[in-house]
């Protein structure tokens, strides 16, 4: 049985894959009285849509339809049903895959653990697809937590913090047939304090659990991460410098023992390389009983992280609203 929901007070339940008709998400827990319209995701939507070299070739439209919790353009406190239509798949490019599983990909966990009946056209549920549904669910988050300003921004591709690099990067993976990971960071001024609580419902835990629930997300690191441990406590400490809890530093990215603590939360996200690339892998065939070579075809992104960096964000303020109305 498929466990696909998360939150309690603002709670997710997203249905549907990545090749069939339509997927959707239901939000419960929004207030009535907010202004929304399907007008108002196209933005963020934009963000997230294949367009730049190295990103898929699968163009879907990704119109909204809001089903049900909104009328003429306001909540009504009711559930809120958000739909997207699948339209541009190819179903057949993944029949490859039934007995030769690509490597460091879902195609034999899924078949292990649901059976080998489940729906893996497109990755399934596991794609990259669904994140259309987080994005949508983030601007209703949006406007839930309120004056938060969001600053996400692509910080490193391939390895190379050095923006001016990234397309030659991802045009180099695309030449040799491979792909490209890098790093998303999120900074979201005007988080208020006091949101968390210690221990399993820390502001960290919320948030990285739904960092980790993205597809391709393997590393989630908050302020100065993994490079503030080699620093000295008297290095790393963040001084106050007002009675309202602003610092001089923020290594701690906004958090004080799992409790906002007003500063900028910043988060950043580590996105492994896409795992379907068309260069030929040697790995196991279950229907020759060896390892045998692999030529992934279909439509991949070299650089999936050209087009996480609004997933990341919308996740963040998904875990804002949880946080808020608890």
């Amino acid at each position: 049985m498929w466990h696909n929901s998360f939150g309690s007070k603002f709670k997710l339940s997203i249905w549907g894959a990545s090749h069939t008709p339509e997927i959707g998400v239901r939000i419960e827990g929004v207030p009535q009285g907010i202004a929304l319209s399907e007008a108002d995701f196209e933005a963020d939507l934009s963000r997230r849509r294949a367009s730049a070299k190295g990103t898929t070739a699968r163009h879907e439209k990704d119109i909204p339809t809001l089903r049900a919790g909104v009328v003429n353009g306001i909540t009504t406190g009711e559930p809120i049903e958000i739909v997207f239509q699948n339209g541009d798949t190819r179903s057949s490019d993944y029949s490859q895959f039934e007995n030769h599983n690509r490597p460091s990909h879902i195609d034999f966990t899924a078949r292990a653990k649901y059976g080998s009946e489940v729906d893996l056209r497109g990755s399934g549920q596991f794609s990259g697809r669904m994140t259309v549904l987080l994005v949508a669910a983030g601007v209703v988050a949006k406007r839930v937590v309120g004056n938060v300003d969001y600053n996400t921004e692509i910080i490193e591709i391939g390895g190379s913090r050095d923006k001016s690099h990234f397309s030659d990067i991802v045009a180099a993976a695309v030449a040799d047939c491979d792909s490209v990971g890098g790093v998303v960071e999120c900074r979201a001024k005007g988080v208020a304090v006091g949101l968390g609580e210690p221990f399993f419902d820390s502001a960290e835990s919320i948030i990285a659990h739904l960092l980790f629930s993205v597809p391709a997300v393997k590393g989630v690191e908050f302020g100065s991460g993994f490079d503030g441990v080699k620093l000295r406590g008297s290095e790393r400490n963040d001084c106050f410098v007002d009675g309202e809890g602003h610092t001089a530093t923020n290594n701690e990215g906004g958090i004080n023992g799992g409790i906002t603590n007003g500063n900028d939360l910043v988060v950043r996200a580590a996105i492994k390389p896409t795992p379907s690339i068309a260069r030929e892998q040697m790995t196991y065939n279950k229907a020759l009983g060896e390892v045998a070579p692999l030529v992934i075809k279909g439509r991949h992104d070299a650089c999936i992280v050209l087009r996480a960096a609004v997933v990341v964000e919308s996740v963040v303020a998904i875990a804002l609203a949880e946080l808020a109305m608890q």
